[in-house]
């Protein structure tokens, strides 16, 4: 075999082997098809890309062979918290038709609000929402929509890694019950690049829908130095670390993962200068139902050290 043929090969072989490890790692379904992406971005657009594949096939059109224009309009559903990325992905997939379902008072999309629909339709949810951290009802909106023919996807950036961990899984109950699933491996496990990972059930869907898929060496070399015990404590403690923020601060909402949101009314951007000031965490100013707020992400290189000098910073 040339060399060239050879380490094709190997990288095949390496990311069938990361793509298997972090499904059975995640809880995912036996026989769920994945691909390692240079980012997660990437991951978004080929797990989405994989729904408008499956969803457009079942009613009859081919987008691999025929394209978009005159196919069947797609439905998209989410929730009015969805994460911008979400919605880039959406617009440069040219599923444009989106319709946008009311949040509860901790920003979980509300599964008996979605409204009538007719396939072909996604619908897409959140574990990590984009301000708030919330973790959406995967199960019930699957129990919801499934019937009707609907493709669930889950937008994970942060979130579906509560699966990896034996004290947080419970936390994410029924994620496993969708049709596709996007994270970044950035974000959980600190790799430089190729984090971006996409899942679904339907293999044939996401071979279809592939952006240039990436090798995922650095996921593999994470993973093995890491192990099971690893990647759990790697995604629980900035779950900890933000616990004892959210302890100190005048939180919005509740803290299920790594996300604070805090309000301070007319302080909040003189707050957010003052945490960016002192790095640590990533932050931000945001708007949570109407009220500016400061957003903390901690992430997993974030100490204790760092989360005393962010609220020694607020005052």
């Amino acid at each position: 075999m040339a060399l060239n043929g050879l380490v094709e090969e190997l990288l095949d072989r390496t990311t069938e082997f990361v793509v298997g490890w972090l499904a059975d790692l995640l809880g995912l379904p036996a026989g769920t098809a994945g691909a390692v992406l240079p980012d997660g971005a990437g991951a978004t657009v080929s797990a989405l890309a994989a729904a408008r594949y499956r969803v457009l096939a079942d009613v009859g059109w081919d987008v691999a062979t025929d394209g978009l224009v005159g196919a069947p309009p797609v439905t998209v559903i989410l929730g009015e918290e969805a994460h911008p990325g979400v919605l880039d992905a959406l617009r440069l997939l040219g599923l444009g038709r989106v319709t946008r379902v009311r949040v509860d008072g901790q920003g979980r999309i509300r599964p008996t609000l979605i409204p009538p629909f007719r396939a072909p339709t996604v619908v897409c949810v959140e574990l990590g929402g984009a301000a708030s951290g919330a973790l959406d009802p995967v199960a019930a909106v699957c129990a919801e929509v499934h019937d009707h023919d609907a493709w669930v996807h889950v937008d994970g950036a942060f979130g579906l890694w509560a699966a990896a961990s034996p004290r947080l899984r419970e936390l994410v109950p029924g994620m496993e019950y969708a049709d596709s699933w996007a994270t970044d491996a950035a974000l959980a496990l600190g790799v430089p690049y190729g984090g971006g990972l996409a899942f679904a059930r339907d293999g044939e869907a996401l071979r279809a829908a592939l952006t240039r898929p990436a090798p995922g060496v650095d996921v593999l070399a994470a993973l093995l130095t890491l192990g099971r015990d690893g990647v759990a404590e790697l995604v629980e403690r900035p779950c900890r670390l933000a616990r004892r923020l959210a302890a100190a601060l005048p939180v919005l909402n509740d803290v299920v993962l790594n996300q604070v949101l805090a309000g301070f009314g007319d302080r909040t951007a003189e707050v957010v200068a003052r945490v960016r000031s002192v790095g640590g965490c990533h932050c931000g100013g945001t708007v949570w139902l109407g009220r500016p707020a400061l957003h903390i992400a901690v992430g997993t290189d974030a100490t204790e050290s760092d989360v005393s000098a962010v609220l020694a910073a607020i005052g």
